[in-house]
């Protein structure tokens, strides 16, 4: 999908090295912003342009999927409450044009479990709208929610329209050092929703055209090319380029990278 195999590499070599020991290591690729967060020593590792305010694409779904998290550790929604997919929505998010999709149908009843795989797995905005209309009514709303976790987050440099992470004229955007921030405040709140989530291989939903079933795989880079790689999200759009935060934790050291602009 995209290059970013210096910055694999680097992962990789890190983990080699204890983290007491960990210094500020060269990191030479195309990316205009990249940042490393060793999660267990507390050390930034690298930090290129760590605070510039860039839009999110897709990875503007973490939040999404933390927000829902929260509502279900205090049990204010459930895995295993319906949604129902709104034919107006499903028209919206329907097709080549609306990018990334889980392959909802209208009228569709669809658990939040499901859908947080279809926005977490597979990366899809009509899951990831259905859910936000479930939770909160309208998109919008779900937004404010969103908003109000970054605050208490204390992401700084991150505003969300939307809960895909679809342009929207400059209302969302995050910084790298806010998503780092963003992936700890999930692997440390909510281990084993993480893992559930983050760590599938693939997900199936949705039919062809011939009745087959639809199976998608994790869009997430690293998984299978570094040991221990067990998440985040992928993004992109026209405006945002490529960009990536992803996590591997290994022998109880876990690092955090995010890469964008590419």
């Amino acid at each position: 999908m995209f290059r970013v195999s210096a910055f694999f590499a680097l992962i990789g070599a890190l983990f080699l090295v204890p983290a007491a020991n960990a210094q500020r290591p060269s990191y030479d690729d195309g990316a205009p912003v990249a940042f490393l967060y060793d999660m267990t020593a507390g050390a930034i590792l690298f930090s290129r342009n760590a605070d510039r305010r860039i839009p999110p694409a897709s990875m503007a779904k973490m939040m999404t999927a933390h927000v829902a998290f929260d509502l279900i550790d205090e049990g204010e929604i459930t895995l295993q409450q319906n949604c129902t997919v709104r034919p107006e929505t499903w028209r919206e998010w329907h097709g080549p044009s609306a990018g990334s999709t889980m392959f909802l149908s209208p009228g569709e009843q669809v658990s939040v479990e499901n859908l947080l795989y279809g926005i977490v797995t597979v990366s899809g905005n009509d899951a990831s709208v259905v859910l936000a209309e479930c939770i909160s009514g309208t998109e919008t709303a779900f937004a404010a929610l969103m908003n109000r976790k970054a605050e208490e987050l204390g992401l700084s440099n991150s505003n969300f329209g939307n809960a895909t992470g679809w342009p929207d004229e400059g209302r969302s955007y995050v910084s790298a050092r806010d998503l780092a921030r963003l992936a700890a405040a999930t692997i440390r709140r909510y281990p084993e929703m993480y893992a559930q989530f983050y760590g599938r291989r693939d997900f199936t939903w949705g039919e062809t055209m011939g009745g087959e079933p639809i199976t998608q795989p994790n869009r997430n880079p690293i998984m299978g090319s570094v040991r221990g790689a067990d998440g985040l999200k992928t993004g992109h759009t026209e405006e945002a380029g490529y960009g990536f935060t992803g996590s591997a934790e290994r022998d109880g050291r876990r690092l955090v990278m995010v890469v964008a602009g590419l």
